[in-house]
């Protein structure tokens, strides 16, 4: 019985040395960021046209935090969200969007627009923001690049 308690209260010591060093290979891979951040991967979910100034400030923040190069960032955008990547278009407080949205590209940021957005909300083509990608799904998009290791956020 001791044996076996003590092998136990090893290999806790031994998760507790993993989980402090950051040893468990993820964790320190990444490299130091700016302000002591590692280097991130995010998804942000935007899927409503008045929560688009916000949603766009906060990735500013969050590459001001980071640095350019430490922040792998896509915006994915459906439903009225995919509104805010429409030129011209403003929220309920008459905000537009298309100079943060050329900011944010010019630091790296990758956009994305729902295809089924596009169709359903009968989008013109040619109004959408230049620097979106159509995917065919928003929702798909967003689970598909959780999968390649990139952390949701919804602001």
């Amino acid at each position: 019985m001791l044996t076996i308690k003590k092998s136990l209260t090893l290999a806790a010591a031994g998760i507790a040395v993993i989980a402090l060093t950051g040893c468990a290979g993820t964790s320190n891979d990444r490299g130091a960021a700016k302000n002591g951040y590692q280097k991130q991967k995010v998804v942000y979910h935007m899927n409503d046209i008045n929560w688009g100034y916000r949603g766009l400030k906060n990735m500013v923040n969050h590459l001001n935090a980071l640095g350019d190069e430490n922040l792998d960032a896509v915006m994915v955008f459906h439903s009225s969200g995919g509104f805010i990547l429409v030129d011209g278009k403003t929220d309920k407080k008459g905000h537009s969007f298309g100079d943060q949205i050329q900011g944010l590209a010019n630091r790296g940021v990758k956009f994305a627009l729902c295809a089924n957005t596009v169709r359903g909300k009968k989008i013109p083509k040619d109004k959408i923001n230049l620097n979106a990608e159509i995917v065919p799904s928003g929702v798909a998009e967003v689970a598909e690049l959780q999968h390649k290791g990139y952390v949701y956020i919804k602001p």
